[in-house]
């Protein structure tokens, strides 16, 4: 009977391991928003799809934007995402770029600040959407302030118009100061 027992186990830690879901990871580097944008299409067409994002200081490549694409291995998955980078100093041009790709079908998936060698600051957020889809269309809603006072007002006042917040980031004003850059979304019926 001890040993009916110890083979069970056996048999169920060996299929367990062999059950095991394993994934593949390309890790994108780039100081660039139009070389990273045709590196993430680049590994979309591969079966990859997004996973992560950071901008920022990395430990050797300076500012940089370092981005996660990802795939289960076993069977082969046809590329069937594309991906749009937006990135600007100006939230009026982001709102509207927004709006754009929420009509053409693309849907929030990440954030970041991506800081270019000059100097620049430019919140970059990346969107997704399936090939040969557009049945879906998103609409954004862009809320940026440099006082936390009045965000919970306008974050209340998104919410109560049926806007799901996506993300946010801290991002540079033309004047030099900070603001809270907060991105929401809903689903057009």
């Amino acid at each position: 009977m001890l040993l009916k027992i110890f083979l069970f186990g056996v048999a169920v830690a060996t299929s367990s391991a062999a059950d095991l879901q394993r994934y593949d990871y390309r890790v994108l580097a780039t100081n660039k928003t139009s070389t990273m944008e045709k590196e993430m299409n680049e590994a979309a067409d591969a079966g990859y799809s997004f996973q992560a994002v950071m901008g920022g200081e990395s430990a050797f490549g300076g500012k940089e934007v370092v981005l996660v694409m990802g795939k289960p291995l076993g069977g082969e998955i046809a590329g069937n995402k594309t991906y749009k980078l937006l990135a600007t100093k100006k939230t009026s041009t982001m709102e509207k770029e927004l709006q754009e790709m929420g009509a053409e079908g693309f849907d929030y998936r990440g954030q970041t600040v991506f800081e270019s060698t000059f100097g620049g600051r430019e919140v970059s957020v990346i969107l997704e959407r399936d090939k040969g889809t557009s049945a879906k269309q998103f609409q954004f809603r862009l809320i940026a302030t440099s006082k936390t006072s009045t965000m919970q007002q306008e974050l209340q006042e998104a919410g109560d118009a049926g806007f799901k917040l996506l993300g946010m980031t801290v991002g540079k004003t033309a004047f030099g100061g900070s603001e809270l850059v907060s991105i929401l979304s809903k689903e057009e019926q």
